[in-house]
C-alpha cells in the first residue's frame, strides 16, 4: 500500500470513506494536484479521465494503477463540483483533510495541476506524469510499473 497514505481516509465519487490500504495495495499511484478553479486543469482532467479509463476501467485485467486527487480549490464545494464534474472514477483526499498541505509541501508542489507517480512506499517514480501522459499516452504506465518494481505482475 502507498504509506503515504497510512492511516488516512480517502473518498470515492459516491462519497463513501475507503481504506488506502485496501485500495492502493500493489498499485503504482498517481497523485492528482488539481483545482477546478485552474484552465489548465480543467484542460488536462479530461485527457487523465481517458488515459484511466483505458488502463483501469477497459483493460482486462484491470492495471494496477489508481489515481488519488488532492484539490487546491477554494471550499469543499467548489472541490466537490470540481470533482463529480469533471474527474474519473478515482480516488481524493478529503478537502478538509489538512495533510494536503504536507503532500504539497513533500512532493515540491507549486504549481496545478501536477501528476505525482509513486511507488507503493511513496516515493517518487516521476513527478512529470502529465507531460508524460500527454507525450506517450498509455505507453507511459509500462515504464511506471518497471520503475515501481512490479512489472513482474503484467509480463505476458
Amino acid at each position: 500500500m502507498v504509506e503515504v497514505f497510512t492511516g488516512r481516509t480517502l473518498l470515492n465519487k459516491d462519497g463513501d470513506f475507503v481504506d488506502p490500504e485496501e485500495a492502493l495495495r500493489n498499485k503504482v499511484v498517481g497523485i492528482y494536484f488539481s483545482a477546478g478553479w485552474c484552465p489548465p486543469c480543467r484542460d488536462f482532467t479530461p485527457i487523465l479521465c481517458d488515459f484511466y479509463t483505458e488502463l483501469v476501467e477497459e483493460s482486462e485485467p484491470p492495471a494496477q494503477f489508481e489515481i488519488v486527487f488532492v484539490s487546491s480549490d477554494k471550499s469543499s464545494d467548489d472541490m466537490v463540483e470540481y470533482y463529480h464534474d469533471m474527474h474519473g472514477d478515482w480516488l481524493a483526499l478529503p478537502w478538509t483533510d489538512d495533510y494536503k498541505h504536507e503532500l504539497k509541501q513533500r512532493y515540491t508542489i507549486t504549481a496545478v495541476p501536477k501528476l505525482v507517480i509513486v511507488k507503493e512506499n511513496g516515493d517518487v517514480i516521476t513527478d512529470k506524469g502529465r507531460k508524460q501522459i500527454r507525450d506517450r499516452g498509455l505507453s507511459c504506465f509500462r515504464s511506471w510499473l518497471e520503475a515501481a518494481e512490479v512489472f513482474q505482475n503484467f509480463k505476458e
